[in-house]
């Protein structure tokens, strides 16, 4: 019997787990929308956001990396590609920010942004709205005004925007490099 509650005691504090652990490092969401809007789209609406007054990188699935000024074309990728491995690699916190236009811009603790284009997501809501939860990592809770993880159609498509930007963490593609019209002069 003792041997009984020690088993049971060590299933309990995950001695010994009853399944295997699919954990990966860093963690990331089984949610890989196959839908985006346009590149060309999401970038003009960053740079109206900006003013012009940014260059920036832009990767395939529509994350955004805003640049240092006077960044050589190498440099300015390199500098891309190491802001979205430290948003990956670390905790990649995001700030959603609701524009007056009704988009949303997710900021992140590094200068990079995900754009989500309203009007394009509400033609694909009620897929948004079935999946957005295997937008979470693994252990991830999320607290919100309605509840831990518990979401209205601002945070489903938060998710799904930061869906896209693990997606270019993963496989970074650079599609981009914007040069503002200051730059130019």
């Amino acid at each position: 019997m003792f041997d009984r509650f020690i088993i049971f005691f060590a299933l309990f504090i995950g001695v010994f787990p009853l399944h295997a652990s699919n954990k990966v490092f860093p963690p990331v969401p089984d949610w890989r929308p196959n839908f985006t809007a346009e590149a060309a789209v999401i970038l003009k609406q960053l740079v109206f956001y900006t003013n012009d007054q940014k260059d920036v990188v832009q990767f395939s699935n529509g994350t955004l990396v805003l640049l240092p000024d006077r960044l050589s074309d190498t440099a300015a990728y390199d500098y891309a590609l190491k802001v979205l491995s430290d948003i990956y690699n670390y905790h990649p916190d995001m700030k959603p920010i609701a524009m007056k236009d009704g988009n949303i811009v997710l900021q992140y603790n590094h200068p990079a942004v995900n754009v989500v284009m309203t009007g394009f997501t509400a033609k694909h809501m009620d897929e948004i709205r079935q999946l957005h939860l295997d937008g979470l990592v693994t252990d991830e809770v999320l607290i919100t005004p309605l509840g831990n993880n518990i979401f209205d159609d601002f945070g489903m498509q938060a998710l799904y925007g930061r869906a896209l930007m693990f997606m270019d963490a993963q496989d970074p593609v650079i599609i981009r490099l914007y040069r503002h019209a200051k730059a130019n002069q």
